[in-house]
């Protein structure tokens, strides 16, 4: 009889086990809520007298969906990397995302919705999201707001309210040494002639982050590419995919050989491989969707602020009201070059401008490189978004070069230089 009710308490003890082991792993069924890793809310310790794991809910607003193959899918993959990061510090994250934010008052009921939810930090992903966000921010003084790409976050006397960008006209100088060493190939192949090395650029908006950007990218392919010029054509959208792809078809007619973008979608890649014209993205390796025209990317690594950020929020310290890093502290990366296409001893070109880029030895905006109605540059003054002129504000050209993000994170380089066409 003994032997039996062992057998049975056995067996009892079995089903229990597995009862429990079924409960742990079942999905999670909440609405909007992505969980980096499981959560642990209890105080109770882990085997081995380890502490348990800390956990925070964070909201994320996005102005697209993780499909749309640029600027939102680089925050998805930057929330995704600093999830597993945050995990082997002992930090769970529950994301609540909102998908498909548009810029106006829905990004203010966004972000009300999500400081009710209970999430600590807020991170909005889009340019045209502050004015909302900063609505927000003084009803909830406890709740960490974040602008992603802005400017007046950071000194609006709130002290719940930040800025952050990285250093992207890096990232944007080094694919432009690709686009210019491979214009530079077809020049000496006798493909094209020197006058015809010409770069087309879809931009969103004529704003700095936007001048900034493409004047990067024309001068570090003039630095390997001396006869390039630059045309670039305005959607005035962030994300217009139809808009994107007629730009850069009128771009490839207008006799463009490369062409490059800062807007949100991979239209203008497929459009210059169907154009016979080469092309460098932003925010995504594009080589899958134009694998004959495609040779470098460059973006934004947001997992290294998302990761310092909410590490700080869970410990209780403060964080950066204005943030800005770069290709040195890993913040803007290159996407994979692709090697079937690119000129031949780009990889080692670009290691060595990238170590003087990180070292100092090269700066971007160099005013020995560039020109402005035929004068060099002497002085700038620190520009706002909009390309206004500040002249209360500092003085961005010292030591021979224009400190672009020296003063504020949020690009103020809005000059237009020679060598560069506005179309529109």
């Amino acid at each position: 009889m003994k032997k039996i009710l062992a057998l049975i308490l056995c067996l009892a003890l079995v089903a229990a086990l597995f009862v429990g082991c079924a409960e742990e792993n079942k999905p999670d069924s909440g609405n909007n809520t992505e969980t980096g890793s499981k959560a642990d809310t209890g105080n109770k310790t882990e085997t081995g007298d380890k502490p348990a794991a800390k956990t925070v809910k964070v909201g994320l607003i996005c102005i697209g969906d993780e499909n749309d193959q640029g600027y939102t899918y680089n925050f998805i993959r930057g929330k995704d990397a600093a999830t597993k990061a945050l995990e082997a510090k002992g930090i769970n994250v529950e994301w609540v995302v909102k998908w498909n934010v548009p810029e106006g008052d829905a990004c203010e009921d966004a972000n009300r919705e999500l400081a009710a939810a209970d999430c600590k930090v807020i991170f909005n992903n889009s340019f045209g999201f502050e004015d909302y966000m900063l609505k927000v921010a003084p009803d909830y003084p406890e709740i960490q707001f974040v602008a992603c790409t802005n400017q007046a976050s950071w000194g609006d006397g709130l002290e719940n309210t930040h800025n952050a960008f990285a250093n992207i006209y890096e990232g944007r100088y080094l694919a432009g040494v690709v686009a210019g060493m491979k214009l530079q190939q077809l020049i000496d192949d006798g493909t094209i002639k020197q006058e015809e090395a010409v770069i087309g650029y879809v931009g969103a908006f004529p704003f700095a982050e936007v001048k900034s950007g493409y004047t990067a990218y024309f001068l570090g392919a003039r630095s390997v590419c001396p006869t390039v010029t630059m045309k670039v054509q305005f959607v005035n959208n962030w994300s217009d995919a139809t808009a994107e792809s007629n730009a850069a078809s009128a771009l490839c007619d207008a006799g463009c050989k490369v062409i490059s973008q800062h807007a949100d979608n991979s239209t203008p890649a497929t459009m210059a491989q169907s154009k016979g014209a080469f092309f460098t993205s932003y925010n995504n390796d594009m080589i899958s969707v134009a694998p004959e025209a495609c040779l470098v990317g460059t973006r934004i690594d947001w997992s290294i602020y998302f990761t310092e950020v909410i590490e700080a929020v869970v410990n209780g310290k403060t964080f950066d009201q204005d943030w800005h890093k770069g290709l040195a502290d890993g913040a803007v990366v290159l996407t994979e070059l692709n090697k079937d296409i690119i000129a031949p001893g780009t990889e080692e070109k670009l290691a060595e401008v990238e170590a003087g880029l990180k070292n100092g030895s090269i700066q971007v905006f160099d005013t020995k490189t560039f020109t402005v109605n035929g004068q060099e540059l002497t002085q700038a003054f620190a520009l706002d978004t909009d390309g206004d002129f500040a002249p209360d504000k500092e003085e961005a050209v010292f030591n021979g070069a224009f400190h672009e993000s020296y003063f504020q994170s949020a690009p103020y380089f809005a000059i237009d230089i020679d060598g560069i066409e506005l179309l529109n």
